[in-house]
């Protein structure tokens, strides 16, 4: 065995650039979904966020007399949600 391979009898060598392989290959493939995920779901997602963004800045400006405003908000998110 080399100095290089630890003693748990698989003779894999567990060295840094292993791991730091093992977290490049992992942040390509993460990209790549991102990518995919954002071709296919980015416009319905970017709806989606768009309703989030004006339920939080309704909350925010108005508290009781903007609950009409928040519940059809909340409504325009669950029909997206449901799509």
């Amino acid at each position: 065995m080399h100095d290089d391979q630890e003693g748990n009898g698989s003779g894999a060598f567990n060295g840094p650039w292993v791991w730091t392989a093992y977290r490049a290959y992992n942040e390509l493939l993460r990209e790549k979904l991102k990518k995919k995920f954002d071709a296919q779901e980015g416009p319905w997602m970017d709806k989606v966020a768009d309703v989030l963004v004006q339920i939080v800045n309704a909350r925010w400006e108005g508290g009781r007399q903007k609950e009409k405003e928040q519940e059809e908000l909340f409504e325009r998110l669950e029909k997206l949600l449901s799509e």
